[in-house]
């Protein structure tokens, strides 16, 4: 068992199959005792296997990643299923469900802005509340894709993205933001635990910008989302 040091978060976890150690690679470390022990689920993984036909690689990874978003809201955190962008050093995160969109709209991003913008984690981000701050994190769970960074930035904005012909942005209520985040995470299995999630999006929701834009995959898309969001 190896540990890892994610969102600021000493994880221990015992790590089999090469895609999940291979993405967790870029945050060992070794810093004294764990505040999370992920053990390994050979168990849950071979049944995970069997009930939906992902081989067993890909089963850790998803396991591993439940386990580990579930137990952030009592730490002050969540994740959202979005691609964070970092430009200039803030985090902007487009939230959408699955084939929206949102890793084009990033890649598109990267395009237009050269070594300025990097994708933080292109699925599974974490948002992280640090007294004063809220922050995005970089995860070893990024989705189909190893893009993700071991660093963590300051949240500019959430955006969350629909399919649109033409390109338009606007303010998101907070009280209707916070339904579209929260069907955008993983939810603790305890009252607790969900508690404090609720806790930690309403306080995000209060704080940070939320958007919602309506997005077609161009250039424009990208200074539509970047000229209202920079603000």
């Amino acid at each position: 068992m190896k540990q890892y040091k994610i969102c600021g978060i000493r994880v221990d976890c015992d790590l089999r199959y090469p895609t999940m150690t291979a993405r967790a690679e870029k945050f060992l470390a070794n810093e004294g005792e764990p505040e999370l022990v992920i053990p390994f689920y050979g168990d849950a993984i071979r049944r995970l296997s069997i009930d939906t036909g992902l081989d067993e690689d890909n089963c850790e990874i998803v396991l591993t990643a439940e386990q580990f978003y579930r137990s952030l809201p009592q730490r002050g955190g969540f994740m959202l299923h979005s691609s964070a962008v970092v430009l200039d050093g803030r985090a902007y995160l487009f939230s959408a469900p699955s084939g929206t969109g949102k890793s084009t709209h990033t890649a598109l991003w990267l395009e237009e802005f050269g070594q300025r913008a990097a994708i933080l984690n292109d699925d599974k981000p974490a948002i992280m509340l640090r007294g004063d701050s809220i922050t995005a994190c970089g995860t070893p769970w990024s989705g189909k894709s190893d893009l993700n960074l071991n660093a963590e930035v300051p949240l500019q904005g959430i955006c969350i993205l629909e399919r649109s012909a033409d390109n338009h942005i606007e303010p998101f209520p907070a009280d209707r933001a916070v339904f579209s985040l929260l069907d955008q995470t993983i939810r603790p299995q305890d009252a607790a635990g969900m508690d404090a999630l609720l806790g930690c999006i309403d306080r995000v929701t209060a704080e940070v910008p939320v958007w919602r834009m309506g997005c077609n995959i161009s250039r424009e898309a990208v200074l539509t989302a970047y000229n209202a969001m920079k603000r």
